[in-house]
């Protein structure tokens, strides 16, 4: 009974903890951030502690964090202090928590026809709530949410934790001044990349601008942290918790900024100077600044519209007369580039004939390393049109198929075009016959590679044969 009474006696009696140290005397924030919606957060702050054991509360904490991911350990004499319990603590003011508060006591409702209702709130769910005027002699009143104008409570109830807090309930040999190291999980902080592609006139080469943008939706504000990024996808367990009381757009400069650095099977990226991401703030931070990387324009063609083989629907099938336009290039050092780039969109500009930079198209790339091709779709050919046709169709057997297909490229422009036509194959397949040369790229696919002079046309025709 004593232990319990001193326990609760030093509930009431919280350590203060000071705010952060200024950054220039300790590395005392640091802010990893993956992007799956999640960071991990180290701070160093300072306590004044009495000797035994006693409780600190821990405030500036972000309202998503994972109360179960926190660990706290002193930096001053670790072996003098350690954590005995600790809870998560944030109470927000909201009708919720006021009426669970208010269980048992007085508060006042005005509906809508006026009746002003005074009494003992005795339950409450989702559609009603329930006051008893007289706790021995009634009478009963059950007021149907959706009739309610407002609700009236004497206060704010003492002891509503309306800020985040860690409470930490620890033990220390002596007394004084301690720093320790808190770190902890919270979701709703996410980063992204961008980039801008500007290709030169000539189309020969593109300036490349990485950006990344970091959202900070956690419930808390971090000043001066180191920032590091994290790119690759980790893999984490769904977890659900109660986060009440349980133990449970700026744009800096463009020079880049980050260092790249390996880190277990994924990258992670270092910014070189601190950066504050206040709550409810998306920030811009340049990551890489590449100029005159040579690419490569590609036009593909894959007339089929379809997926499967179509046996002796073959009159029915129809056809894509679309072209779609790539461009190329690798990630090397000598562009300046090669480093593993992180998933993003890129959007592709180029300059018109009053060089005003015009928007011509995005794609996404993946997480993409050193050493690799990019290559970006930005739509279809205005002036090059495809037509694929099937000629001849014929039943072997009932296992055995013979098609002859022409594919039509015309070619509007004042240049020639070199285009890859794409054919998809099925089951046991061969090429009896072909007009042009080709390319077995897979099991199912096959590549011509054909030029198509200027304001002029090229007609591949081959015959296949197919076994089921």
């Amino acid at each position: 009974m004593k232990v319990t009474c001193i326990l609760l006696a030093l509930l009431f009696l919280l350590v203060s903890v000071t705010p952060l140290l200024a950054a220039e005397d300790f590395n005392n924030l640091s802010l990893t951030i993956y992007n799956q919606n999640i960071a991990l957060i180290r701070e160093v702050r300072e306590v004044v502690l009495d000797a035994g054991k006693q409780i600190i509360k821990l405030t500036d904490i972000p309202s998503k964090i994972n109360p179960t991911s926190v660990q706290l350990n002193a930096l001053t004499d670790p072996d003098s202090f350690s954590v005995l319990e600790q809870y998560y603590k944030y109470e927000p003011l909201n009708s919720s928590t006021l009426l669970n508060k208010y269980l048992g006591e007085e508060i006042r409702i005005l509906t809508r026809d006026g009746n002003l209702y005074e009494g003992y709130l005795s339950n409450y769910d989702v559609n009603q709530i329930i006051l008893v005027k007289d706790k021995k002699a009634g009478p009963v009143y059950v007021i149907e949410r959706s009739d309610i104008v407002s609700i009236e409570f004497p206060q704010i109830p003492e002891g509503l934790a309306t800020e985040p807090a860690l409470v930490c309930y620890v033990e220390s040999k002596d007394a004084g001044s301690k720093l320790i190291e808190l770190s902890y999980l919270t979701q709703d902080i996410n980063w992204s990349t961008n980039y801008v592609a500007n290709i030169s006139q000539d189309e020969e080469y593109l300036s490349l601008n990485g950006w990344v943008t970091v959202e900070n939706r956690s419930g808390a504000s971090y000043e001066s942290g180191k920032l590091k990024l994290i790119a690759g996808e980790i893999n984490l367990e769904r977890e659900e918790y109660d986060r009440a009381d349980t133990l449970k757009a700026l744009v800096a400069e463009s020079a880049p900024q980050f260092e790249e650095a390996g880190l277990f099977e994924y990258h992670i990226y270092t910014l070189g100077r601190g950066v504050t991401l206040e709550d409810n703030q998306t920030k811009q931070i340049s990551l890489l600044n590449a100029q005159g990387i040579p690419i490569e324009k590609i036009f593909i063609y894959e007339g089929a519209a379809y997926r499967g083989y179509y046996y002796d629907n073959w009159r029915n099938q129809s056809y894509n007369p679309d072209v779609s336009v790539y461009i190329e290039f690798d990630n090397r050092d000598e562009y300046g580039l090669g480093i593993p780039l992180p998933k993003g969109k890129v959007r592709v500009y180029i300059a018109d004939e009053d060089d005003i930079l015009q928007f011509i198209g995005e794609d996404s790339i993946n997480h993409t390393p050193k050493d690799e091709k990019i290559r970006l779709s930005l739509g279809s050919a205005f002036d090059i049109v495809g037509e694929r046709r099937i000629v001849d169709h014929k039943k072997i057997s009932n296992t055995i198929y013979q098609d002859t297909y022409e594919i039509t490229l015309k070619n509007h422009r004042e240049e020639p075009a070199k285009i890859k036509v794409i054919e998809r194959q099925w089951g046991d397949w061969k090429v009896l016959k072909s007009n042009s040369d080709y390319t077995k790229i897979d099991a199912y696919n096959i590549e011509f590679n054909v030029e198509v002079p200027e304001n002029d046309e090229v007609k591949i025709v081959y015959t296949a044969e197919y076994r089921f």
